[in-house]
């Protein structure tokens, strides 16, 4: 039996290609925001707020990636309901995901001081200095891929490197 998935969609337009000094600049931000930020704690913070922010390109690449790195696939799947499942995470994870929550779900239009204290518990300031700027770089990765349409489950882990 054949399975006949959705055709896939085509992007809008490669933003990449049409503003190549834009591009250098988001992956040289990326890299410095990345030098201060464990790195399971890095693909965990992208991969949630991807899942926020609905980019199928940037779950499929950080996912991936995150497998390539070792991680359960328990843990990314559980991660969309982290809430109901914090034991799969440490403490120093769970302040990371949920500052990235409020990072990037700014309903309230503030990060609140309860979130941010818990983060400040388990992160010294240059460490959340640098975990704040991988919250915000990843949020404008999926701004970018959300609003031209970049086209999931083509990635390898490495592509971009």
């Amino acid at each position: 039996m054949t399975t006949h998935y959705a055709p896939e969609h085509t992007p809008r337009f490669d933003w990449a290609k049409n503003a190549p000094e834009v591009y250098r600049a988001m992956a040289r931000f990326e890299a410095t925001a990345a030098k201060g930020v464990d790195p399971v704690i890095a693909e965990l913070v992208k991969i949630r707020a991807s899942q926020l922010n609905h980019c199928a390109f940037c779950l499929d690449m950080h996912t991936k990636d995150a497998l390539d790195q070792g991680e359960t696939v328990e843990r990314i799947i559980q991660l969309s309901a982290w809430q109901e499942s914090q034991h799969f995470y440490t403490a120093k994870e769970l302040a990371a995901i949920e500052l990235t929550e409020a990072v990037t779900v700014l309903t309230d239009g503030f990060v609140p001081d309860e979130v941010y204290a818990k983060a400040a518990e388990h992160f010294d300031e240059q460490e959340l200095s640098h975990l704040l700027a991988q919250i915000i770089t990843i949020n404008a990765w999926n701004r970018f891929a959300v609003s031209t349409r970049m086209v999931p489950g083509h990635y390898k882990p490495g592509d971009f490197k």
